[in-house]
């Protein structure tokens, strides 16, 4: 089962080698992992993404609770939550080296003339682009560079329509959560009370620090 973890912790030396280590030491592979400052600098929210039994996935939480770097830690299991993953993908436009000249190829009619011609690939790019909402962020001759963001759904829904034209590179961030609606605002509040608190109040702190998972 796939879990979204969100974790409050301080910004010490060896912190995310602390976090990985305790899943890699009870097998689960990470996903995903996406660490990055708060409003205050003296604490980072990170973003795990694993997959696991719920019961021994419970129980590496509850490890992973007692390091004194983490603050709170919560399973968005069952918490309402938005997520998103940001992807930068720069796509061939023209019959370019390997798959992207293979267009062409699968394109070809029984009389062996290409019914896509390359000129065309850029129009349809930014078709595509344009339908999933996703950015045209640079532009060169022979290849278009694509920003998407939303759910990992979405993101391997749209590599999976460009592969054809041939991906040059691919690269995602990774994914970041937030609860929904009231459960947002506790959290918000909560985060301010352990940043005003600061590190040196340890690791306890009051539960709507994140919102209930």
């Amino acid at each position: 089962m796939r879990h979204v973890i969100a974790a409050l912790v301080t910004n010490e030396p060896g912190v995310l080698a602390h976090v990985a280590g305790m899943f890699a030491a009870r097998g689960f592979n990470i996903d995903s992992l996406v660490v990055g400052r708060t409003e205050n600098p003296e604490f980072s929210r990170m973003t795990i993404v694993v997959s696991g039994d719920d019961a021994v996935l419970e129980q590496v939480r509850k490890q992973l609770q007692k390091l004194v770097p983490v603050v709170k830690v919560v399973d968005y299991k069952d918490v309402p939550f938005v997520e998103r993953d940001l992807m930068l993908v720069q796509v061939w436009t023209t019959g370019g080296p390997s798959v992207a000249a293979a267009v062409d190829t699968a394109a070809s009619g029984a009389n062996g003339a290409s019914t896509v011609a390359s000129g065309n690939r850029r129009s349809e790019l930014i078709e595509l682009a344009s339908l999933f909402r996703a950015k045209i962020v640079d532009v060169s001759p022979d290849k278009l560079m694509i920003e998407l963001s939303g759910t990992e759904e979405k993101i391997e829904a749209f590599i999976q329509l460009v592969q054809p034209y041939g991906i040059i590179e691919l690269a995602r961030t990774g994914v970041i959560a937030m609860p929904r609606g009231t459960a947002s605002a506790r959290a918000r509040t909560g985060l301010s009370r352990a940043a005003a608190a600061g590190p040196s109040s340890g690791p306890s702190v009051d539960a709507t620090q994140l919102p209930p998972g």
